[in-house]
């Protein structure tokens, strides 16, 4: 299978499908296909609100063109998916915007085309859900009129220092011919290097487990921390000193938001119940950490009710939303559950956050977010949720004058220095 003079469709053009489609844009022909008309105008005005691509990057894609209609697809002969798979209410795998792009996609295909899916799966699901929705609506057949790809995302949003061409990328195909087409196609924008897996399944499973491993990794810190708590010791100092061990691994306790180890973990549970087997430590390390931003909000409401400050219409403000620092990314973000979880203590809360959109946030979330740093000396507690530079910057003393006499501060980060707050994970 040769792909050089093929013309490539990314579907989806979010964090994942954008600086795909920009790098490929730079060497080859390809169409940027989202179903958000208003995002393929703002990209075709040369902004990107994610910040992923500057605005000289995205002209430096030069021939890369923006629709929102599929129709244009027909135009192509290789697409690449990269919607999100989020999971519903009860942390089952929502596979709709798999399915809905596979369907897009399938109204497109043609004889000898080729679908490769970036988005994070379950092993098997490639070939057992995306494959029959494009047999079904093409009416082509599976590996004999189109062929299929895996190759897993790992774009991490907001990090300047790893970009899409710095990070290996994991390749796969649903025939040795297919494997060898698309590790090739990679290799063109890959400069890290590229690594093919055997099969679609192994690839789609070293996805799902990059991000699970971190998962339950940060699960025991966040326990380690509840412990600790209990027992009177820093956290934070605990793991500085055992980090000076040069095979201790560095994570840190933590909120776990965002759409991929808050996420995936899910994924893979799901599968692996489905064929009988019951993941004890997975299950475990999500309970425990979809249950930290709570703790945080408990933890609070303790503090306050120590130094006697009234809770019950009690001002507190959460400063960051997104969930990670320095990212505009409000995907998942446990945050959230912190703001909720105080305003179940009949408090008022406020939430600030420098790097996020407003209006996402309140259709996102419902919540009306602040749209400049608040009046000094006005809450009664202040919860530190993202470590964004702006927040860095304020420092202890910036951060208290937001606040009144006394006021609790709460590090969720530990951006402040040690002693600075009244309490941190």
């Amino acid at each position: 299978m040769q792909l050089q003079d093929k013309t490539l469709a990314v579907i989806g053009l979010g964090y994942v499908g954008l600086p795909l489609a920009v790098e490929f844009g730079r060497r080859r022909r390809v169409i940027g296909f989202d179903i958000n008309p208003n995002r393929v105008a703002e990209l075709r005005g040369g902004s990107d609100h994610t910040l992923e691509c500057s605005r000289s990057e995205l002209q430096a894609a030069s021939q890369l063109r923006y629709s929102s209609d599929p129709a244009d697809l027909k135009a192509a002969q290789v697409f690449i998916v990269t919607v999100p798979t989020p999971v519903d209410q009860a942390n089952r795998p929502d596979m709709t915007p798999l399915v809905r792009a596979s369907e897009t996609v399938g109204k497109a295909l043609k004889t000898g085309d080729l679908v490769i899916y970036e988005s994070t799966v379950y092993p098997g699901a490639t070939e057992e859900v995306c494959v029959p929705v494009l047999e079904r609506v093409s009416g082509l057949k599976f590996n004999k009129d189109f062929y299929c790809g895996y190759s897993p995302e790992r774009i991490n949003p907001g990090d300047k220092e790893h970009r899409l061409p710095s990070i290996r990328k994991v390749t796969s195909g649903s025939t040795p011919e297919v494997a060898d087409a698309v590790d090739a196609l990679y290799a063109q924008i890959i400069t890290a290097g590229t690594h093919k897996a055997s099969s679609i399944k192994v690839a789609e499973a070293a996805k799902v487990i990059e991000n699970t491993q971190r998962d339950v990794n940060i699960a025991l810190m966040n326990e380690l921390s509840l412990i600790f708590h209990r027992l009177g010791v820093d956290t934070l100092e605990v793991l500085q000193a055992a980090g000076t061990k040069w095979n201790f691994l560095p994570f840190r306790p933590g909120l776990v938001g965002g759409h991929c180890i808050g996420v995936d973990p899910y994924y893979l549970t799901h599968k692996a119940q489905e064929v009988g087997y019951h993941p004890e430590v997975i299950l475990a390390g999500r309970r425990i950490n979809d249950n930290m931003a709570r703790h945080v909000a408990d933890e609070t409401v303790k503090l306050m009710l120590r130094k006697e400050i009234p809770v019950l219409a009690s001002k507190v403000l959460v400063l960051g939303l997104s969930f990670k620092e320095n990212c505009p990314d409000v995907r998942n973000t446990k945050v959230v559950d912190i703001v909720r979880t105080l305003e179940r203590y009949n408090t008022q809360v406020d939430v600030y956050d420098p790097w996020v959109n407003v209006v996402d946030a309140e259709h996102e979330y419902g919540l009306k977010c602040l749209n400049t740093l608040p009046t000094p000396g006005t809450y009664a507690a202040i919860v530190v949720a993202v470590g964004h530079r702006q927040f860095v910057e304020l420092g202890e003393s910036g951060v208290r004058a937001l606040g009144q006499p006394g006021a609790v501060v709460y590090d969720v980060k530990g951006v402040l220095p040690p002693g600075a707050a009244d309490g941190r994970l």
